[in-house]
């Protein structure tokens, strides 16, 4: 019985007895003892809070994307002057793609007519901007025999005894056309055979621009003829079926009038639309040609009585490009900090502070499960060899070492290489690659295990464990690897920082994990370019923080630790 200062004696029930602490509170007191512990300690729960209930609250959704409606200037139209010759067929006439390279031949070579596919073509010419391209249709077929000649006229042609004589008059004279009642006909020769039909228009060729102001009215062949012609001549009027039309000269534009109101605007520019939303007027492309020709770099222009509207003009060869500012729905890419969001947006326009929150569950569970699996394979793998010995012994750290000689950031890097070319889903990549770091990072932790099996296997509580029975796995388990946990412990808060920093370090070059998900390192993979890391530094600053005081925190608990399982350590 012990006794007290006074030298009372003590008894169990004693109010003044002696107060014995198990060894459990007596780590706990030691840790507490620690500043640098308790502040690490405060820092994680605080991280987990932030990541787990953080995300809870956060109002956005971890992928959410915000847009907004801005005033860019975006091209509109493109004018284009045309130098090129535009083809209009007429009605129930065919002029093919290889009939046209012969007309451009012969228009060259300044011959009015071509022969194709057995059909010979007139060319009328009206300037150097319009060209009527005209076929003969034959009639009958004329074949000079030794008796003779005997005509094979064409069924439902037209052919009669009299427009024969004509045309055969006409090529005893050497003549390859003629008329005949107001109607030109021509005469083509053959071999043997000679032919003879009336010349119909087949298609007009011209490089001026028809914009008609009604838009459910086309520019007829017939029409642009007319026109042309009177443009050629610098007529005031023309007229075509019965109709008048009155002509007005403004510059390069010519506006075509029917009843004194504006009907066709004829020039050599193309307008034309940047996308098939933007729908043209007749007006507008007026308003745009006529700034074009007076050499303005903007113009305004009022739709059906609303509100005028900027356009500025950009020139490039013989190319003029329509800008103007136009309201349109945006990312918001790289806002800075708001009421709204706290740390602002980022590239892709989703919220910071709720990137951050999500990035930080993936990161700490990254940390925590490739923990737990190189020491579920650390212990197992060392306890067996610690405890058996011999050849097991040698063949378990034969393979420790095996796993030593790998280079564990460049198979990382070339794991992440194959799981982009595999193109896996962003969450089955992330256990894929908490596998992959567990795997190789448990010969470390079955060194320690082993070592401190080896010291303990033959002590006296171990000789005793055997002699009762107690099988080989229970006692390596039950016996021997309970009093290595302290050990663990420390290894295993240690590590958690280093896996977060692996972890980070692979999402920040790209090859850990992917978007849409969130991590602390593939939110710093923005900072790649310069001008985002000098500019937005509210994108990377907060994720690299946060990784800091984590990897911080896990380190101070971890040497507080260290320090509290270390009976002689004075405190």
């Amino acid at each position: 019985m012990e006794m007290n200062p006074d030298n009372k004696p003590l008894a169990l029930d004693d109010e003044q007895r002696v107060k014995v602490m198990s060894p459990t509170m007596l780590v706990v007191k030691r840790f507490l003892r620690n500043k640098l512990a308790i502040i690490g300690l405060g820092i994680i729960v605080v991280m987990f809070l932030f990541s787990f209930v953080g995300g809870l609250l956060s109002p956005y959704n971890e992928a959410e994307v915000f847009n907004g409606y801005e005033s860019i200037e975006k091209i509109y139209a493109s004018l284009t002057q045309n130098t090129e010759l535009r083809y209009y067929e007429y009605d129930g006439a065919k002029l093919p793609l290889s009939a046209r390279a012969q007309f451009i031949r012969a228009q060259q070579t300044g011959n009015t007519s071509f022969e194709f596919d057995g059909v010979r073509y007139t060319i009328d010419s009206y300037g150097d901007e319009l060209y009527l391209i005209l076929a003969m249709q034959s009639v009958a077929e004329v074949r000079s025999l030794a008796t003779g000649e005997t005509v094979i006229p064409v069924e439902n042609a037209g052919y009669t005894e009299a427009l024969y004589n004509e045309a055969q008059a006409a090529r005893s004279r050497g003549e390859m056309e003629f008329e005949s009642s107001g109607q030109r006909y021509a005469i083509r020769e053959d071999r043997k055979s000679w032919f003879f039909g009336p010349i119909l228009p087949t298609a007009l060729a011209t490089s001026e621009i028809f914009d008609m102001h009604d838009a459910q009215t086309d520019a007829s062949p017939a029409f642009m003829l007319a026109a042309g012609m009177a443009i050629a001549e610098g007529q005031d009027s023309f007229m075509l079926d019965g109709v008048s039309y009155a002509m007005e000269y403004e510059g390069d534009l010519t506006v075509v009038l029917y009843q004194n109101e504006a009907f066709a605007t004829i020039s050599d520019f193309i307008v034309q639309p940047f996308t098939q939303e933007n729908r043209l007027s007749v007006q507008f492309k007026e308003a745009a040609k006529e700034a074009v020709l007076a050499g303005q770099t903007e113009f305004m222009f009022a739709e059906d009585g609303g509100e005028e509207v900027r356009f500025s003009i950009t020139r490039k060869d013989m190319e003029w490009t329509l800008y103007t500012l136009t309201s349109t729905l945006l990312i918001r890419r790289f806002e800075a900090p708001s009421a709204a969001h706290w740390l602002g947006l980022d590239g892709n326009g989703m919220d910071m502070m709720t990137r951050i929150m999500y990035g930080g569950r993936i990161s700490l569970l990254i940390g925590f499960i490739v923990v737990f699996l190189e020491l579920f394979i650390g212990v197992i793998m060392g306890g067996i060899a610690g405890y058996f010995g011999k050849w097991v012994d040698n063949l378990i750290m034969r393979l420790v070492d095996i796993f030593n000689c790998i280079p564990s950031l460049p198979v990382l890097l070339i794991v992440g290489a194959v799981f982009d070319d595999l193109q896996l889903e962003p969450r089955i990549r992330i256990f894929l690659l908490m596998f992959i770091l567990g795997i190789l990072g448990w010969p470390g932790i079955a060194r320690v295990v082993r070592g401190q099996i080896l010291s303990l296997r033959e002590q006296e509580f171990m000789v005793a464990a055997e002699a009762t029975g107690i099988a080989p796995m229970r006692r390596i388990f039950r016996h021997l690897v309970p009093n290595v946990i302290p050990q663990l412990i420390v290894i295993a808060t240690m590590g958690l920082g280093s896996v977060i920093l692996t972890e980070a370090t692979l999402s920040f070059l790209g090859l850990g994990v992917k978007y849409p998900l969130a991590s602390w390192g593939n939110i710093m993979n923005s900072v790649s370019n310069n001008f985002v890391m000098t500019t937005y530094w509210y994108v990377w600053i907060p994720a690299g923080f946060c990784i800091l005081i984590t990897v911080l925190g896990f380190n101070f608990i971890g040497d507080g630790l260290r320090d509290a399982f270390d009976p002689k350590m004075k405190r």
